[in-house]
């Protein structure tokens, strides 16, 4: 019996890595195993070539791929040559945000995994945060107990409440779990922007939000982590009640408009223009 042809997709992701993959992958384990840091420069472009005995394109293919992932700037001129950086947050959380947005998230998914991580983080931080620390947390509070008047500071409201968390994250002396629990903040960041999640009829939520970032610092203050770890998880299980009745209106309230003449007004730009050029 004849063996069924593999896919492209299989086949596509058996492939063997390119040479210039092969390098890059070896020099980002020579910066780790050195412990290279911000500034700090790669060998040269022909020493490099002599390392790993490849041609000039191939060598240069590798820098590009490093420069590409955020790893290295490439500079020209007697001082210049492969610098290396040091990644950013918000770059490597954008690049899975992007990946994530294809799979169709919804809050019930985020919250799946936040409810774990932030209290772990929230407990981290019991007795690593300084009086900056505290007087960031305090202004945030401050900023989120003004009155939201309108629907752009609705959402800016709504970032400020997220704000909060990400200062506790930047406070977490765990990377991964820091990155993890950041990640997870930009996502929901991302949600609030593209359902809408900061329609004005949330004042129970604006209040509960505060409510509990207030009694978290005050637990902080007193440096009691058991106390930190019971409002966390139920500052988390209220905000994911929250969510999931915010996602259950705006489902219903997207029945509704879909035949409205406003509909158009919360469509974005794109889904017209496309309408627009199939029915052309």
């Amino acid at each position: 019996m004849a063996q069924a042809p593999v896919s492209k997709t299989v086949s596509a992701s058996r492939r063997r890595p390119k040479l210039a993959e092969l390098i890059s992958d070896d020099i980002k384990r020579w910066i780790a195993a050195e412990s290279l840091g911000e500034g700090d420069r790669l060998p040269n472009e022909k020493a490099l070539m002599d390392l790993y005995g490849s041609a000039k394109a191939t060598v240069r293919e590798a820098l590009k791929i490093l420069e590409v992932e955020g790893l290295i700037t490439l500079k020209t001129g007697p001082k210049g040559g492969a610098i290396i950086n040091q990644p950013g947050m918000e770059p490597a959380s954008r690049m899975l945000r992007n990946f994530l947005h294809f799979q169709q998230l919804d809050g019930k998914q985020v919250y799946q995994l936040r409810k774990l991580l932030e209290v772990e983080l929230a407990a981290s931080v019991v007795g690593k945060l300084t009086e900056h620390n505290f007087q960031q947390l305090e202004a945030n509070m401050s900023a989120c107990a003004c009155c939201a008047s309108n629907e752009e500071d609705h959402r800016h409201q709504r970032f400020l409440e997220l704000e909060f968390h990400q200062l506790l994250a930047r406070a977490c002396p765990n990377p991964l779990l820091a990155f993890m629990c950041q990640f997870l903040n930009d996502m929901l960041r991302d949600l609030v922007v593209i359902k809408k999640a900061y329609v004005p009829e949330r004042k129970q939520f604006d209040h509960a939000n505060q409510d509990y970032h207030r009694q978290l610092v005050d637990a902080y203050r007193a440096e009691d982590a058991p106390r930190v770890r019971q409002i966390m998880a139920e500052h988390m299980a209220d905000a994911e009640h929250h969510m999931s009745a915010l996602e259950a209106e705006m489902a219903v309230q997207m029945l509704v408009s879909n035949d409205s003449p406003n509909h158009q007004n919360h469509r974005s730009k794109l889904h017209d223009l496309l309408t627009e050029n199939t029915s052309g």
